[in-house]
């Protein structure tokens, strides 16, 4: 997902009454000289939101002096019985905070505000902040409070009460629920030891670690989102209050060796994240890129790789034409999502892909691989949605010595293809086509390319798709539970579409060869999979794979699947195998943030 700044320079109680990205709960009343705990309370809003308070005493534990959320933490050395309420706080300065370093013993003055990153409309908890503070060093070199360990042992199984609704009103049970003890810890100085690397590092240096080491754990060391119902309660986002070129370069399976600690905070990107004064040394674990096996000379080996917005300025080029060539084994067919116009990201009107799928294919040869030949229908200029100015579609590469294209002109934008009979056989009218691009289930989202193929003289129809992003939806950790999932109602017509499709081919012909492929942007137990799937005109073949291994994506620690590959039950009655290939989610270098998959089967 894009990322972007969501802290204002500056927070203050007029500016929050417009400003989406902060909501400040006014009231008269005047607070003095209260604790810390006071301010937190036992819900995840303040009591105090919009008061003033005076004189909060505090040690220093953190001080934030980059980004658009500049201040520094402060902790309370004498807490309160209560489990319930934290003993820490976030003072917003807006600008690098001066004369304050970690250690310090202050007091603080000022506006106790409810901070929402991403804005209230994004649904994600708020983070409680003091705001406009006046600060006195009291004295300085003071033992920080001690760290509150994360592990196993303390974070519950269960994520969060399910009210149907928002739970920021409902008093914390940090014994119960995971999500209840991260906000009771917010502010706090938290520590996790030898903690396992769930999410590789990434371009914003932060990574994912797990707490819970034997949580749905796989083979490669990530851990596995199987349901709406497994959260994985033990993920915890790590940045670094240090330097980022001194931020390790981690990849899912190695682990933060010792101790990792500091402030417990609450962002936009990824809900509950340690903020690390204090970074564990990185061990690796030697991941390795997976390969897959060549498909024998019967079998038809099918597969679908999103090369994240692919345009001729790359230099990733060489990279994905080795992952092809090697990693892959040269599939027959490989559907391509995301590959931009000749221009990429220029806005200039420019629709055509040639340039860019040449090159690939250049690539692809000089990489020891086959000459591919590759179809694809261009589309309306800024009508597919993605990046502005790169008109994504998706693209068939094939080999042509193993497999032919049966080409039937008139395929283009806003012209849908259709499903005929040509002796005795399903066809389409338009090869390549585009299925029902008019449909306002395609507004601004690509539109499904089909395409007929043959192999060894059996007709093979593969449609090539990319649903819309889930983008927009909140995130695990919103402040409703459970999330909504906007993004779903696109998604859920679109799988219709192409569903009703498939099943006017497999009308025509009951036995046909069908693939639906493509990055689907739901999870193989997800409505839209089911939705696609019709109660068996179609079926996820991830499915067929062990369940700690079905994931083509790694997502704030989750490995889920995104990625899938829908045969007709002519396929699924036969032999074939299914190979989900780890090259790019798992790993800080990666050259697309989704991994392949194939399909290997005999038509």
């Amino acid at each position: 997902m894009p990322r972007k700044s969501a802290r204002l320079a500056a927070l203050t109680v007029a500016a929050a009454c417009s400003a989406a990205s902060a909501v400040v709960l006014t009231s008269p009343a005047h607070a003095d000289t209260v604790r810390i705990h006071d301010i937190q309370g036992d819900t995840r809003t303040s009591p105090l939101a919009g008061q003033q308070v005076t004189d909060v005493t505090g040690i220093v534990t953190g001080v934030r002096t980059y980004g658009s959320s500049r201040g520094f933490w402060i902790q309370d050395p004498a807490p309160d019985a209560d489990p319930a309420t934290s003993e820490g706080v976030f003072v917003f300065t807006g600008s690098t905070p001066k004369g304050v370093a970690v250690g310090d013993a202050v007091t603080v003055s000022g506006t106790v505000s409810e901070y929402v990153p991403g804005g209230t409309s994004s649904g994600n908890q708020s983070l409680t902040e003091i705001t406009r503070p006046a600060f006195t060093v009291v004295s300085g070199g003071n033992p920080l409070p001690a760290a509150t360990t994360l592990d196993a042992r303390s974070v519950p199984a269960a994520y969060t009460p399910e009210p149907n609704g928002s739970i920021n009103a409902l008093p914390l049970r940090p014994a119960e629920y995971a999500l209840d003890l991260y906000e009771s810890l917010e502010g706090m100085n938290v520590q996790v030891s030898d903690a396992r690397v769930v999410g590789a590092t990434d371009p914003y240096t932060e990574l994912w670690v797990t707490v819970k080491p034997y949580e749905h754990r796989n083979r490669r060391g990530g851990t596995v989102y199987g349901s709406y119902d497994a959260q994985n309660t033990g993920r915890l986002q790590i940045q670094s209050l240090g330097k980022a070129s001194d931020f390790p370069d981690a990849n899912v399976g190695d682990t933060l060796a010792g101790t990792t600690a500091g402030p417990l905070d609450y962002n936009q990107y990824g809900g509950y994240t340690l903020v690390a004064g204090e970074l564990g040394t990185l061990e690796t674990a030697d991941l390795e890129r997976e390969t897959t096996r060549r498909q024998r000379t019967g079998e038809l080996a099918v597969a679908t790789y999103n090369v994240e917005n692919l345009d001729p300025s790359d230099d990733t080029f060489a990279a994905h034409a080795a992952a092809i060539v090697n990693n892959l084994k040269s599939p027959d067919i490989v559907s391509l999502e995301e590959i931009q116009d000749n221009n990429g990201a220029t806005d200039d009107g420019t629709v055509a892909a040639d340039l860019t799928m040449t090159r690939l294919i250049d690539a692809i040869e000089a990489a020891g691989g086959p000459r591919y030949d590759w179809r694809s229908v261009d589309p309306a200029d800024k009508q597919d949605g993605g990046q502005p100015g790169g008109n994504i579609r998706q693209a068939f590469l094939f080999n042509p010595a193993r497999v032919s294209f049966t080409d039937r002109a008139g395929g283009d934008a806003t012209t849908a293809t259709d499903v005929t009979r040509i002796r005795g056989k399903a066809a389409l009218t338009l090869s390549p086509g585009r299925i029902d691009p008019t449909s306002e289930a395609f507004d601004d989202s690509r539109k499904p390319l089909a395409g007929e193929f043959t192999f060894r003289g059996r007709t093979v129809i593969v449609i090539a798709n990319h649903f819309a992003s889930k983008g927009g939806d909140q995130g695990l950790t919103s402040q409703y539970q459970p999330p909504t999932r906007s993004s779903e109602t696109q998604r859920h017509l679109q799988a219709k579409a192409v569903h009703d499709f498939t099943a006017k081919v497999l009308k025509t012909q009951k036995n046909a060869d069908v693939v639906a492929l493509g990055d689907i942007n739901d999870f193989e137990f997800s409505e839209t999979t089911e939705l696609l799937e019709g109660g068996g005109t179609l079926w996820s073949a991830i499915k067929s794979l062990p369940r700690s291994e079905r994931y083509s994506y790694v997502y704030q620690g989750n490995s889920q699947t995104l990625d899938q590959i829908l045969v007709s039950p002519s396929i699924r009655r036969g032999a074939f195998t299914y190979d989900s290939v780890h090259i790019n989610a798992e790993f800080h270098d990666q050259i697309s943030d989704h991994d392949p998959q194939v399909l290997r089967f005999r038509p």
